[in-house]
């Protein structure tokens, strides 16, 4: 009869309960990493929706103004001045300065997973970021610029 030498260990096939949990603790401590990196990456790529908007809408502004010399009535500012999938644009200033309608202010307000973000851009073409309650922690608003990164970074 032919015995043939198997070691005691090579029986015991699969994975120790140790090795297993450090594979849990090293998963843990990668998705502890990428998790907010990855949700800040998706925010970042929802802020394009409104400046590129913004900027649209003050071209036309201006463009209305060159043929009528006044801003009332644009059509950048009018009661539906619309909304995108994560914000809703608003001419938010007064008209008129001294009797002339000649200032205005557009603001895109952050919607749904944006809520905090307000962007504004007037007729000097003064860029400004505002965060209300809502907005992600770490996220601060700028008053020369439109904020495109966590802590404040335009």
């Amino acid at each position: 009869m032919k015995h043939i030498f198997r070691p005691k260990f090579a029986a015991n096939r699969g994975f120790t309960l140790i090795e297993l949990m450090v594979t849990v603790a090293i998963i843990g401590i990668l998705a502890s990493f990428a998790i907010p990196a990855y949700t800040d990456y998706v925010t970042r790529g929802k802020i394009p929706d409104a400046t590129s908007a913004l900027a649209a809408k003050r071209v036309q502004m201006e463009q209305f103004f060159q043929d009528n010399h006044t801003y009332v009535n644009a059509p950048a500012c009018n009661s539906d001045s619309g909304t995108s999938k994560y914000f809703t644009f608003d001419c938010s200033g007064t008209y008129g300065v001294a009797g002339t309608a000649t200032v205005y202010t557009i603001e895109a307000v952050g919607t749904g997973s944006m809520r905090g973000f307000v962007y504004t851009i007037d007729q000097n073409n003064t860029k400004a970021t505002t965060m209300t309650s809502g907005a992600p922690s770490g996220w601060t608003g700028s008053t020369s610029c439109w904020v495109t990164k966590k802590g404040g970074v335009c």
